[in-house]
C-alpha cells in the first residue's frame, strides 16, 4: 500500500485527494518533485518504484507512464510525468510559492539554470545510461565514474558562471526552480566524489536550500523505503 508522507509544511490549497507520487528515493527527477510538493505544502502518498528491481518496466507501471520513467504523479484524476512538466503544473495549479518566476527575464534566467542541469547534465548520467555503459558497452566502473564526473564538472562550470551574484539561493531571496534542480544534482556530485572547490556559489546556494525543511525532508536518506 502507498505510504502517506506528510511533512511539516502548511497546506495552502485544497485537493480532491492527496497526490500519489510514484518515485525512487535516489532518482534526481523524483527528488525534484518531492521538493516542489513540500514547498507547495502538499501532502502526498508515496509509491516506491525501484529502478534497480525494474518496477518501472512492469505492465502496470507502463500503463501509467509509457516511458517507464519516474516520477509519475497522480493528482485529481490526472497522471503527470516528467519532473519539469510536473513542477510547471504544480506552479500553475498551486501558485504559491512560485517556483518559475513570472517576469520574462527572471523566468528565462531560472529556466536556463534549471535546464543546464535537467537537459545537459542529468540525462547523460542517469541510471539507464550508466547501466548501458557498464552492462552493454562493458566499461569498467572507474571509467563509468570518470564519465559521470566529467559531465557534472562541465555543467557546473557553466552554471557557476551563470549563478554569479546569486544568493542566498539561485533564485535570489527565495528558492526557485533552479534550486529545486540544483540540490539533487549536488547530492549526486557528492555521491560520485566530484570535487566542488571550483563551485563556491553552487555550494553556498545548495547549503542554503538544504537548511530548509522542504528540501531536507525530500532527501534520499529521509525517504528511502525500509529494507
Amino acid at each position: 500500500m502507498p505510504a502517506l508522507r506528510a511533512g511539516p509544511f502548511p497546506r495552502t490549497f485544497a485537493l480532491m485527494s492527496d497526490p500519489i507520487l510514484h518515485d525512487y528515493f535516489r532518482s534526481s527527477a523524483s527528488y525534484r518533485v518531492r521538493i516542489a510538493l513540500n514547498l507547495k505544502g502538499l501532502d502526498y502518498r508515496a509509491v516506491p518504484t525501484s529502478l534497480l528491481a525494474g518496477d518501472q518496466r512492469s505492465e502496470a507501471y507502463l500503463a501509467l507512464n509509457p516511458q517507464g520513467f519516474v516520477p509519475a504523479l497522480e493528482v485529481d484524476g490526472l497522471v503527470l510525468t516528467q519532473s519539469f512538466a510536473i513542477i510547471d503544473w504544480l506552479d500553475r495549479a498551486y501558485p504559491e510559492p512560485r517556483l518559475i518566476p513570472e517576469g520574462a527575464a527572471p523566468r528565462a534566467g531560472a529556466l536556463a539554470m534549471a535546464m543546464t542541469i535537467g537537459c545537459d547534465i542529468h540525462p547523460l548520467n542517469n541510471l539507464r545510461v550508466l547501466k548501458y555503459l557498464t552492462v552493454d558497452l562493458g566499461l569498467r566502473d572507474e571509467i563509468r565514474d570518470r564519465w559521470y564526473r566529467h559531465w557534472i564538472i562541465e555543467g557546473f562550470t557553466a552554471l557557476e558562471a551563470m549563478a554569479a551574484g546569486s544568493g542566498p539561493f539561485l533564485g535570489g531571496e527565495a528558492p526557485n526552480i533552479a534550486d529545486v534542480f540544483l540540490v539533487p544534482q549536488m547530492a549526486n556530485a557528492r555521491r560520485f566524489d566530484v570535487p566542488l572547490d571550483d563551485f563556491p556559489t553552487l555550494v553556498a546556494c545548495d547549503a542554503a536550500a538544504c537548511a530548509l525543511d522542504a528540501f531536507a525532508a525530500a532527501a534520499p536518506d529521509r525517504v528511502k523505503p525500509a529494507d
